[in-house]
């Protein structure tokens, strides 16, 4: 069995559309997508429709969460891709599961079991944000008996076995390479490319391994259509892949 694996498309028609011809190319017998499809300021509307014509298992992540929040608590990138969806495409994310299992020992999850917010597969600290130890991940996994835990939201491609076989993997962003975050400590998550990103999952005799991908469009469009709206810091993380801890 073949899966492909998508996260964190937000709103960026082009990767997403380079991402889904690199799959096709490929060949896999299913696509899973982990959330966070359509919040920003690129293509959100775009986006959803294609979206919504593609034979996927789709979860929703917290910025579908947050999408359909009360507007005057929203973000700016959550409101600028809200107005711009139709009501019928709102329907469609509000009905979107929270988390999902695919032929049972698959589970799709946005951040954790735990929290759509939570990162599975980093741990930031005080000086930064570094991989986590399968010490770390087993005990959040803990009764937990699917044999593939995928999770997206620190847009960072990984991939981690744990001591008792199971694989956790993160496809990382199809569309926003890198971000900042501010809890627990301020930092910032980068792939450290431009490139689109994704996973395809394949099981063999019971086993499953991952191949993390990285695909490259025109990146320069999204960095074009973010800059002509006001984003600065999307700009620039489309760009390079990269922030500075602090904007400049």
């Amino acid at each position: 069995m073949r899966i492909a694996a998508i996260s964190d498309v937000h709103g960026n028609l082009p990767a997403l559309e380079a991402v889904l011809a690199d799959i096709r190319a490929r060949g896999c017998d299913a696509l899973l997508n982990l959330g966070d499809v359509a919040s920003g300021p690129l293509w959100p509307a775009e986006t959803v429709e294609l979206l919504m014509t593609v034979p996927a298992l789709t979860i929703r992540g917290n910025h579908e969460r947050q999408l359909l929040d009360d507007p005057g608590r929203m973000r700016e990138s959550d409101r600028v891709a809200r107005d711009a969806l139709s009501p019928g495409q709102l329907d469609w994310i509000a009905a979107l599961p929270a988390q999902a299992r695919f032929e049972g020992e698959v589970l799709l999850v946005h951040g954790s079991p735990r929290s759509d917010i939570d990162y599975l597969l980093e741990r930031v600290e005080p000086d930064g944000p570094r991989p986590s130890l399968t010490a770390e991940v087993a005990p959040v996994l803990a009764g937990i008996d699917a044999r593939l835990v995928l999770c997206g939201h620190t847009h960072v491609p990984r991939a981690l076995r744990l001591d008792d076989g199971r694989l956790c993997v993160n496809p990382g962003s199809v569309g926003l390479p890198a971000f900042r975050g501010s809890h627990p400590y301020p930092h910032v998550m980068q792939s450290g490319t431009p490139a689109a990103r994704y996973a395809m999952l394949h099981r063999d005799s019971g086993t499953w391994g991952a191949e993390l991908i990285a695909v490259e469009y025109n990146h320069a469009a999204a960095v074009e259509r973010a800059r002509g709206r006001g984003f600065d810091a999307w700009a620039d993380a489309l760009r390079d892949g990269r922030l500075p801890l602090a904007p400049a």
